[in-house]
């Protein structure tokens, strides 16, 4: 049995060496957070993705959009406060691709403006603020600069879901005197609770000596209860209780002078 000459095996193995290759060029696997926009002849044709998706080559141009939520650090901004004080802020957003066609349509590059767009932002909201608002309402400042971004990006089919103040660097001469305030606080705190502490020992004396005056023999009690507790001290002081009934009628007479 004699086999085809190579001319007629040329003519099976072009055709299928074709098929093989349009195939190939043909079928796309995207993954499941991946979606990929479809161009045919420049304009935009269709969103296909994830899984297993054909196309025409050579007419068909198609662009993968990641779907994820991406993590973008905001450098530190040179920021100075409503009252004048210069400051570093850095921040993160959180942000994901929800329109993928408008995400490449309507801006040239997504994750650079996006980045362009939260420093300004950062920069612009923060110098509307004091010093000590930025420092102590940080949830207040990550609540606006998310719905300003998020206003900002929608059209670009983004989703901003999450923005955080990461870190504010303060100059050493403000950390100081922050510092000195703090000490300051504390010491004022710390005189207001000895204050208090005086005043209500105070109250329960009075309380105390009026409490003893409707009842003379508590008086005598708590005498001999001190003597009690010297006694306990183990010290050599002599003591010599002399009854307050003695000495009475002297305090008596004295006061009639």
């Amino acid at each position: 049995m004699v086999g085809p000459f190579p001319g007629e095996l040329m003519k099976f193995i072009v055709p299928i060496a074709l098929v093989i290759m349009f195939l190939a060029s043909a079928i796309r696997v995207l993954n499941e957070y991946e979606r990929a926009v479809v161009f045919r002849l420049g304009r935009i044709r269709d969103v296909k993705g994830p899984g297993l998706i054909i196309i025409i080559p050579i007419i068909d141009k198609i662009v993968k959009v990641d779907m994820r939520t991406i993590t973008m650090d905001i450098p530190p901004q040179d920021v100075i406060t409503k009252d004048n004080v210069s400051i570093k802020v850095s921040a993160v957003v959180y942000f994901r691709v929800v329109e993928a066609n408008a995400a490449l349509v309507n801006v040239e590059n997504y994750l650079y403006a996006t980045s362009q767009l939260a420093q300004t932002t950062l920069r612009s909201v923060c110098g509307q603020m004091e010093l000590d608002e930025i420092l102590s309402e940080r949830e207040k400042i990550n609540m606006h600069l998310q719905a300003i971004l998020d206003r900002s990006t929608e059209p670009w089919g983004i989703k901003v879901s999450l923005v955080e103040v990461k870190h504010i660097d303060l100059p050493e001469e403000m950390k100081r005197a922050m510092a000195k305030q703090a000490e300051a606080e504390r010491e004022r705190r710390a005189k207001v609770i000895n204050a208090e502490g005086e005043f209500q020992a105070a109250q329960r004396l009075i309380d105390a000596a009026g409490l003893m005056e409707t009842q003379p023999m508590s008086l005598q009690l708590r005498y001999l209860q001190t003597l009690n507790q010297i006694a306990a001290e183990n010290n050599s002081t002599i003591l010599f209780p002399i009854p307050i009934d003695l000495v009475k009628p002297f305090l008596t007479l004295a006061e009639k002078k």
